[in-house]
C-alpha cells in the first residue's frame, strides 16, 4: 500500500474522436474519460456535437478515426454477438420517452426481457413492477401509455431503461418539454437510482440547472471540441469567455468573412444542380 487514493475505473474512454456527416466535420479531436458510478453530464449549444458524441459513446455509430472504448470494450471491433453483448450493459432514455403506444406500461418495461432473456411471464412482471416502484410509479404496468402525463411517460422510460440492471445509463434531454418542477423531481430521481443500483450516467442536456443539480463532471461542447470537462465549481470559475456565454446565457455575434460566405453559397447551388 503506497497511500495513494485508486481513481475509479474507466467505464468510457474517448480518444481523440472525428466524425463526418459527409463532407461535414461534426467531432473534431473529441477525448473524454467517464468513471463507474459518476454522473457526467454533457451541455453545449445547438450545433455543438453534443447529440453526436452521445450516439458514439452509445455505440450506434463508429467515427472517422480515433477510439471509443466501453466497458473496456472497442464496439469497432466486436463482432455482432459481442456488441450485441456489449448492448445489453448499456440502458438508453430517450428524450421523448419512446413507448410504444399500442402497448401497456408494464409490457413497456418488459420488452427488454422479451428480446434478450428466456425469462418466464410471471419473473418478468415481477421485475418490471420493481422497476416501476424504483421511479415512482408503482401500480401503473396496466395503463397505456396515452393515459400518463409527460413526467410518467419519463419516468416509465428511465424503468425500462434499467430493467436489465445496466452499468451504464445514458440520457438524452431527460428533462426536455417539462414544467420546472416535474424537472426537478426527475433529477432528484436520477441521483437517487445511481445512488440504489450504482450506475454510471451520462446525460446531454441543455437545461443548465438540471446540469448542475446532478452532474459530479460537466463535459462542454464547442464546434465540435471540448472546451472544458470539470466539475460544476471549475465551470463557474473557469475564464473561458464561451463556457460564460453559454453559463450567462449571452449572446455571441457571429462574424461572417463575405468571401468564405459567398464561396460556401455557391457550392451548395452547384451540389444542388448536381442532384437534379
Amino acid at each position: 500500500m503506497d497511500g495513494r487514493e485508486q481513481k475509479p475505473e474507466k467505464v468510457i474512454e474517448v480518444r481523440d474522436l472525428v466524425a463526418h456527416y459527409g463532407e461535414r466535420k461534426i467531432l473534431n479531436g473529441v477525448s473524454m474519460d467517464v468513471y463507474a458510478g459518476e454522473i457526467m453530464v454533457i451541455i453545449g449549444g445547438s450545433g455543438s456535437g453534443k447529440s453526436t458524441l452521445l450516439r458514439h459513446v452509445m455505440a450506434l455509430e463508429h467515427g472517422t478515426s480515433g477510439t471509443v472504448k466501453i466497458l473496456g470494450r472497442d464496439p469497432a471491433a466486436l463482432d455482432a454477438k459481442e456488441a450485441l453483448d456489449l448492448r445489453k450493459k448499456i440502458g438508453v432514455a430517450f428524450q421523448g420517452g419512446a413507448l410504444f403506444s399500442s402497448m401497456t406500461v408494464g409490457e413497456n418495461i418488459m420488452l427488454p426481457l422479451y428480446e434478450h432473456t428466456v425469462l418466464d411471464r410471471t419473473t418478468m412482471e415481477i421485475m418490471a413492477r420493481l422497476k416501476l416502484e424504483v421511479v415512482g410509479l408503482a401500480g401503473f404496468e396496466d395503463l397505456m401509455p396515452a393515459e400518463l402525463s409527460g413526467g410518467m411517460v419519463k419516468r416509465a422510460a428511465f424503468a425500462r431503461a434499467i430493467i436489465m440492471d445496466p452499468k451504464i445509463l445514458f440520457c438524452d434531454e431527460p428533462s426536455a418539454g417539462l414544467d420546472p418542477v416535474i424537472a426537478a423531481a426527475l433529477d432528484d430521481l436520477l441521483l437517487r437510482m445511481r445512488e440504489a443500483m450504482g450506475m454510471t450516467i451520462v446525460v446531454v442536456t441543455h437545461e443548465l440547472e438540471s446540469a448542475f443539480s446532478i452532474a459530479d463532471r460537466i463535459t462542454v461542447l464547442d464546434q465540435g471540441r471540448i472546451l472544458l470537462t470539470g466539475t460544476t465549481e471549475e465551470l463557474r470559475e473557469t475564464k473561458i469567455e464561451r463556457i460564460q456565454n453559454l453559463l450567462q446565457r449571452r449572446t455571441e455575434e457571429e462574424i461572417v468573412d463575405p468571401e468564405e460566405y459567398l464561396e460556401r453559397l455557391m457550392g451548395e447551388r452547384s451540389g444542388e444542380r448536381a442532384r437534379l
